[in-house]
């Protein structure tokens, strides 16, 4: 019986196998959960705290105490708590405890920052080093990574994801597998269809072969991903992130910024609620109002 486990450890291990199996949470979200997870129960068993059903209000706030003198953001102790509420209502659930502790523990208030985005011009002037950087063997591959990055708004793990029978040039679209498995089918535009079917022609793929390889024929990963757009954003921008999802929040502000429906872009983007697409009509009308200062007479 699942309620006679209370072993803190045991009890983790249930819920990730639960997320993973019911929900089919992706490996990212999994791992996220893991590793702040993890550092609970190195905090229980540092306290001599074994058993779930032991644990009290006074130890969660013990427990965010500790994370505070770790000089953490608010948003990861925010994180962190989250995780927590998961592991006790899972365990609340299955009557492996009788209340959450968590119950009247509040999250620490977290100002959203707006995110980082590039200009158009900028996104066309990676065109250009790509071309002209002559140690670049595969110009036509990190082009297509690009262009679907920033042309169809993917995350990193959709672009890594994808085969080469998710793209549909009859069709013009996309058949990503977003965040907890769910299937999406994302516009292809003409420029994107142009760059992906030379990479095409430049390859001899089967229709169920990963669309990108590694130089050890494996399906590519995010962190070459991230290397490849760290690389050539850093011959552009100064920003301190040079991430992948600098291009899918570009992508998400100019559709905003060009009066794009806003359901249509969270459609688009795979986003499980509104609020998420809203941050990017904020980042359009900071943009607006920094424009309005530096040439209106009147700011």
């Amino acid at each position: 019986m699942i309620n006679n486990v209370k072993n803190v450890d045991d009890v983790i291990k249930l819920m990730l196998s639960e997320l993973s199996g019911v929900s089919r949470a992706s490996e990212n979200t999994l791992s996220a959960y893991l590793t702040d997870l993890k550092e609970f129960s190195e905090f229980c068993f540092n306290h001599d705290i074994k058993s779930l059903d032991k644990i009290s209000e006074k130890h969660i706030r013990r427990f965010v105490i500790f994370l505070n003198e770790k000089n953490l953001s608010k948003s990861s102790v925010a994180r962190k708590l989250s995780a927590l509420r998961r592991l006790f209502n899972f365990a609340s659930r299955n009557e492996i405890i009788n209340k959450s502790p968590l119950r009247k523990i509040p999250n620490p208030k977290v100002t959203r920052k707006l995110p980082d985005i590039i200009n158009l011009d900028s996104f066309l002037e990676i065109y250009r080093l790509i071309d002209e950087d002559i140690k670049n063997v595969d110009k036509l591959r990190d082009k297509a990574i690009f262009e679907l990055l920033y042309g169809c708004a993917l995350r990193v793990s959709e672009l890594c994801g994808l085969n080469f029978y998710d793209i549909d040039f009859r069709k013009s679209n996309v058949r990503v597998l977003g965040k907890g498995s769910k299937v999406r089918i994302v516009p292809l535009g003409e420029k994107s269809s142009k760059v992906l079917k030379q990479y095409y022609d430049s390859i001899s793929p089967s229709s169920s072969s990963p669309l990108f390889l590694k130089k050890n024929s494996e399906r590519i990963d995010r962190f070459l991903v991230y290397n490849i757009v760290h690389k050539y954003l850093s011959k552009l921008t100064g920003m301190d992130k040079k991430s992948p999802h600098i291009l899918r929040h570009s992508a998400a502000t100019h559709m905003l910024d060009r009066d794009a429906d806003i359901m249509a872009v969270k459609e688009i983007l795979g986003h499980e609620n509104l609020s998420t697409t809203q941050i990017y009509t904020h980042v359009s009308v900071e943009r607006l109002k920094k424009s309005y200062k530096k040439a209106h007479p009147k700011s």
